[in-house]
């Protein structure tokens, strides 16, 4: 099914807010023709997915209740270029939390992630447009028992406190050696390639200012790693 399908899908579905309120989905209008060109120059090559483009045409976005305003034209509004340096911002949580959708350098539109920040999570949410929008539809449907409720309110707290993750665990051998990126004298990978949804990493551990490195268009991050430490050794480093 393609975005634009699964978008007319859920059209007259009807929902009730925690108050009690019914509401529906609620459209934007679409894009015109300059519109989209605009956005072609915008995105990575020019290229802007046929599946992509029918969907804009028909609709840049909608109103859902729960969500800031869905969007599907947000081209380079998220600032978190390290971490996803091509993206649409498809909507946030109102709490400066954001859904994000990654676009590679060819501008292939790749899966959808929740990054948070408190706790500081990137999560695999949805692996394409067209699931992220079932997955609106989802919660709309069931609430707390969700996909998207269940990420938002736990599954980021389990990557965080490590009652799942991917990070420590991972022994592939990665060929980050070519000079193309300068690392950290520490760091760990975040390998999200071929994982399911629900899947994530915790990108804030070390504090403010982490260094994170994106090397390829493959969904793997370097994070930087720091070790804390002990006064003693703060106080005595360097010392001969």
């Amino acid at each position: 099914m393609t975005p634009k399908q699964q978008l007319e899908s859920i059209l007259s579905n009807q929902y009730e807010s925690e108050d009690g309120d019914l509401y529906k989905v609620e459209l934007l209008d679409g894009m015109t023709d300059s519109e989209i060109e605009n956005l072609k120059n915008q995105l990575p090559d020019n290229n802007l997915p046929n599946e992509i483009e029918e969907l804009l045409r028909f609709s840049k976005g909608f109103e859902f209740y729960g969500l800031e305003e869905v969007r599907f034209d947000a081209f380079g509004h998220f600032g978190f270029e390290e971490m996803f340096p091509k993206s649409i911002q498809l909507a946030g949580d109102g709490f400066g939390n954001f859904w994000i959708l990654d676009i590679d350098s060819k501008g292939i539109w790749n899966s959808v992630y929740y990054v948070c920040h408190d706790p500081s999570v990137v999560v695999k949410h949805s692996e394409n447009l067209t699931e992220f929008i079932r997955h609106v539809d989802e919660f709309g449907q069931k609430g707390n028992q969700s996909n998207l409720d269940i990420i938002h309110e736990r599954t980021v707290m389990d990557i965080w406190t490590e009652k799942i993750g991917i990070m420590e665990k991972n022994e592939k051998d990665y060929d980050f050696e070519n000079g193309q990126v300068e690392l950290p004298e520490m760091f760990l990978v975040a390998d999200l390639t071929n994982q399911p949804i629900k899947t994530g990493f915790p990108w804030g551990k070390s504090g403010p200012n982490t260094k994170i490195i994106r090397p390829s268009d493959e969904p793997i991050w370097i994070v930087e790693k720091r070790v804390k430490q002990g006064f003693l050794s703060r106080l005595f480093g360097g010392k001969k």
